[in-house]
């Protein structure tokens, strides 16, 4: 999949403008390199699209722990969006993720996500 056809699904499941799509998945994808180790963070971004890859890279591997409603906040304050649409946004770059990444490396993921984050991922929010 592409930087394009990856964007382009998060907008379509979150009834927005790419622009809207595009920076809300840049914002997913830094704030989930935040919350996962280094080392998932790196096995993640080798199976991304190249253009995204650098979202979810990070430096150090230890992650930052915070819950559900931190991780949503720190979407809507990055994309200046409401909870709601930060909400959508998350659970539709998820999807897109597991799509990419295919089901055992999401699920070694979401092994490091609060329970929540974890559900919301599984759900079909966001999935027309």
């Amino acid at each position: 999949m592409t930087e394009l056809a990856f964007i382009q699904k998060v907008a379509e499941w979150t009834d927005t403008t790419t622009d809207v799509a595009e920076a809300l998945t840049e914002a997913t994808l830094r704030t989930l390199a935040q919350r996962i180790s280094g080392g998932e963070a790196g096995d993640l971004a080798n199976r991304m699209p190249d253009e995204l890859r650098p979202y979810i890279l990070k430096a150090q591997e230890y992650p930052e722990a915070f819950p559900y409603e931190e991780f949503i906040r720190r979407v809507a304050e990055a994309t200046n969006v409401d909870p709601g649409t930060a909400e959508r946004g998350v659970a539709a770059v998820l999807h897109a993720t597991r799509d990419v990444v295919g089901y055992k490396e999401f699920m070694d993921t979401l092994a490091q996500l609060p329970k929540d984050l974890a559900n919301l991922a599984a759900s079909d929010t966001g999935r027309t």
